[in-house]
């Protein structure tokens, strides 16, 4: 899906660079990525969403979004881009603790990515986590039609529309819409010269992928005008958007269905 990049594409961007956003193709895109390096870049990905936020992000909202559910209640989200699948787990936990049930569908377009997310659901021992959440291989820019419209109750992308052009984006978060009954949640990068220094300082231990990938995703971060003008152009009017000073994560989330005017729908 995601087209791979230019030896100059691949430089790090300079400070003048970071004031505009700027996409390069990350190693772990790529469908023949070795799958030992790939596993440790997820493990990354893992260690990042535990420790700067993008887990608690997630249950955050589904706290605020729960406050209507029912003791016993099914519930189902979509899990966009799911990478090793750590989202899904700690969402299902979270909901199960609480007495929810909570039915996640993770969806990833890397063969070799949803492979790891299998082993890393395995390895978890969790067998009621196993059985709540389903992992299959497909296009995020596809989702509403191979869905349909309000076919899952919540739609969660985390870490992943930073990989895509700004066309792209604008059709992701419009599809999540439309597949959404009740809300979306947009869980991503601050694009910052702060945030580039410390990623670069983290990675400096890790190995090419990780090092690579990790710095290439917050030169294709966003600003907050940037986030809120993407989701504009989605039709999501009502976005809310929130940001982490200490983590440089961010989220734009809506509640409810998508509109006739955000789906293209004609006017009755």
């Amino acid at each position: 899906m995601h087209q791979p990049a230019s030896e100059e594409a691949r430089t790090p961007a300079t400070r003048t660079d970071l004031m505009h956003r700027r996409r390069s193709a990350e190693f772990m895109d790529d469908p023949a990525a070795s799958p030992a390096e790939l596993d440790r870049a997820l493990w990354f990905i893992r260690l990042i969403n535990r420790r700067l936020g993008g887990s608690a992000a997630l249950l955050r909202h589904l706290k605020h979004w729960s406050r209507d559910w029912s003791p016993g209640q099914t519930i189902t989200l979509l899990d966009v881009a799911t990478g090793s699948a750590d989202l899904p787990l700690a969402a299902h936990r979270w909901a199960r603790r609480r007495g929810f049930d909570l039915r996640i569908t993770g969806i990833d377009i890397h063969p070799t990515t949803l492979d790891l997310a299998r082993r890393h659901l395995e390895e978890s021992g969790d067998e009621a986590a196993r059985a709540a959440i389903t992992l299959e291989q497909g296009d995020a820019l596809a989702i509403e039609s191979r869905f349909g419209a309000g076919s899952f109750d919540y739609v969660h992308a985390g870490l992943f529309l930073h990989h895509l052009d700004e066309p792209q984006i604008v059709a992701a978060l419009r599809a999540m819409r439309s597949v959404a009954r009740r809300g979306i949640l947009w869980n991503d990068l601050v694009r910052s010269r702060l945030g580039h220094t410390v990623i670069r300082l983290m990675t400096l231990p890790c190995d090419r992928m990780v090092r690579h990938d990790a710095v290439v995703s917050v030169e294709a971060g966003f600003t907050r005008d940037e986030a809120l003008d993407l989701a504009r152009q989605a039709g999501i009017d009502d976005a809310r958007y929130a940001w982490n000073l200490f983590t440089h994560r961010f989220t734009i989330a809506a509640d409810g269905a998508a509109t006739e005017a955000s789906t293209g729908a004609p006017h009755a």
